[in-house]
């Protein structure tokens, strides 16, 4: 079996993660949070999103997040890429000024769950994405694209693998330099994962593309390993398994980093991360929130 030498881990925690919790946290400690994750050896990290937080509150203070990062972090940490979710140009704009140096937009493969989430159909959310993308290029700043629902939707059920290739394809088209492919509902398994990439894979070049898994049904890893099969070698994961959808029922977090390092690490696959310092992240990050640990290798070590 070829799998890739080298994996690419986005840790999505402080943003996909957090974003997903019903706690909000505040500003200092996903400031720690993040300080914590670049102390481990991750190198690509979301750290945040500028959305309005009267719609999502537990992402206020992106601002002074970022502004955190560039005085404090970053120069301690000059080869991590520290994120944003930029759905619109007002949050670009507000990206600019604190710095960002790359940013994220997303889209869905489901018409339902596009006018669930964002409110309007998946062609009109990739119209507002033009301008966006446009100016992030005219500035150097690199653009990730998001696909949500690529292997089932809440409210549509199955997706078809031909509608995530043309919304994937029309985000590289416009200027994204990679595509994560996001199973937000957690229903996908080897056998759905294996007939997607099959898919995207005949028309999209691997290096192209991301998993973005969640755990809903604890199919994560199972998919990821068929990704990986595949040739796919940027993986999403969250730490401590943190996040869900709101828009999901049911839906968890995504596959938590310590379970996905410690998968690689059996792989023999290098990914730089230090699984020491992961469980420090997210057992500290676990406490504020006052849950569980969601990641079955974090749990298995702290109980030997």
């Amino acid at each position: 079996m070829n799998y890739p030498e080298n994996v690419k881990i986005v840790e999505v925690g402080p943003r996909d993660g957090l974003q997903n919790e019903k706690m909000v946290v505040d500003v200092n400690d996903k400031i720690d949070l993040i300080n914590q994750l670049a102390s481990a050896g991750l190198k690509n990290i979301e750290a945040g999103s500028f959305v309005s937080p009267k719609w999502i509150p537990q992402m206020a203070g992106s601002d002074e997040v970022f502004r955190a990062i560039g005085n404090a972090i970053q120069p301690r940490h000059p080869g991590i890429t520290f994120s944003a979710l930029t759905p619109n140009e007002f949050g670009l704009d507000r990206a600019i000024e604190c710095g960002v140096k790359e940013v994220a937009v997303f889209a869905a493969a489901s018409e339902s769950f596009s006018q669930k989430n964002i409110n309007c159909s998946i062609a009109e959310s990739l119209a507002r994405f033009t301008p966006v993308i446009a100016k992030a290029k005219a500035l150097n700043i690199p653009v990730r694209g998001y696909v949500s629902c690529v292997l089932g939707c809440p409210y549509e059920g199955q997706v078809s693998p031909q509608q995530v290739e043309k919304v994937a394809r029309q985000l590289l088209a416009m200027g994204c330099y990679e595509v994560s492919l996001g199973d937000t509902t957690g229903v996908g398994t080897p056998a759905s994962t294996t007939v997607l990439l099959t898919q995207l894979l005949a028309s999209i070049p691997a290096d192209k593309l991301a998993m973005h898994m969640h755990d809903t049904y604890g199919q994560a890893l199972a998919n990821i390993l068929i990704a990986l099969q595949m040739g796919i070698a940027v993986i999403d994961s969250s730490i401590a398994g943190l996040g869900g959808c709101p828009y999901a029922n049911g839906a968890s977090g995504n596959v938590a980093t310590e379970d996905l390092v410690y998968m690689l690490d059996g792989l023999g696959i290098k990914h730089g991360v230090e699984m020491d310092q992961l469980l420090i992240a997210g057992n500290a990050i676990s406490s504020k929130l006052n849950r569980a640990n969601g990641s079955k290798v974090a749990c298995a070590l702290q109980s030997k």
